[in-house]
């Protein structure tokens, strides 16, 4: 998980600047030492943003070995060395790049220079709706379809599954037949997706169990319940897993927290959940994976278990409150 932001300057004015929005925005500044192409791949892949305070060619240049797509690549801005132009070069809208910008000419007294098409024309931008909503574009490239037909002056549909408080945006509309939908399951089609990570995971599995074996059976477990990947957002186990290296491995690499519930509060759950005795002769509890998502999620259980290899995975989803917020500024 990307954290922080990188800065890096080439003249002693510039470096000034940079140390003194380091000092404001808690970034680190590349030691004069430090060769710059071992900075930039370093801070690509581990950043949330890099700036780059000086020509933007010296930017274009560094960056462009490691390009990957705009959901997956950091925001980089680059500055002149008197803060008087501050350009968002990559990831303007799922990066953050565009907002950084701002915050940046707030901060300089300059002005951020803003180039993409949506935030010229003050037009509704699915992406920046997305990240504000804390949903996953799922195909990114799909995008830029969405938002032609907007600055084309052309309704888009958008089905969402819970209601979206708020005043709907000029050019958009609620409905099915869809070109965007908002879903944690595997569709087909060509309307753009996007994925609420709303879900938890309960996850039963036997002791030694390797981090291997639960990412195979997690993404069968998806793949047969038609899942996509990226709705998970934590898990929750019984509390005699707390040492199971396997498992914490297997969380920390998706980024998940994982909560850890008692026998007794697994069993007080309410509802109704599938059985076993034998489970129960070893932990106490008749079901570890189906009560631990029900309870961290609130009691909306999705998938009930599904058992492969030693493991057990259920799915429940959290109750979750959209609207139309989508502007950075």
């Amino acid at each position: 998980m990307r954290e922080g932001i990188a800065l890096t300057a080439f003249t002693e004015r510039g470096r000034k600047l940079a140390s003194e929005i380091a000092a404001s925005l808690g970034g680190t500044l590349r030691e004069n030492t430090q060769p710059l192409a071992g900075w930039t791949e370093e801070s690509f892949l581990s950043c949330e943003a890099l700036v780059f305070i000086g020509a933007v060619g010296i930017a274009v240049r560094s960056i462009a070995p490691y390009l990957q797509s705009k959901a997956a690549d950091p925001a980089v801005i680059c500055m002149d060395e008197a803060g008087r132009w501050v350009v968002p070069i990559l990831s303007g809208h799922l990066g953050g790049g565009n907002a950084l910008a701002r915050r940046l000419a707030a901060l300089t007294g300059g002005e951020a220079v803003i180039t993409t098409a949506t935030d010229l024309n003050r037009r509704f931008a699915v992406d920046l709706w997305a990240k504000r909503q804390g949903m996953t574009v799922l195909q990114p490239e799909r995008i830029k379809n969405v938002s032609a037909r907007i600055l084309r002056g052309e309704i888009i549909t958008v089905d969402c599954p819970q209601p979206v408080a708020g005043a709907v945006p000029e050019l958009v509309r609620l409905g099915r037949d869809a070109d965007v939908v908002v879903s944690y399951r595997t569709l087909t089609g060509g309307a753009l997706q996007l994925v609420p990570r709303i879900l938890t995971l309960g996850v039963g599995c036997r002791r030694g169990t390797g981090e291997d074996t639960l990412e195979a059976a997690f993404r069968q477990f998806c793949a047969e319940r038609g899942i996509v990947p990226e709705s998970v957002e934590r898990a929750a186990t019984i509390d005699l897993k707390q040492d199971e290296a396997g498992l914490l491995r297997f969380c920390a690499s998706h980024g998940w927290p994982l909560r850890f519930y008692s026998a007794d509060e697994l069993q007080s759950a309410p509802g109704t959940y599938s059985a076993s005795a034998f489970v129960k002769s070893v932990t106490g509890v008749d079901n570890i994976c189906e009560r631990a998502a029900n309870i961290e999620a609130g009691e909306k259980l999705i998938e009930k278990k599904y058992a492969r290899g030693g493991v057990t995975f259920a799915l429940a989803e959290r109750r979750k409150d959209y609207d139309w917020s989508w502007q950075d500024g």
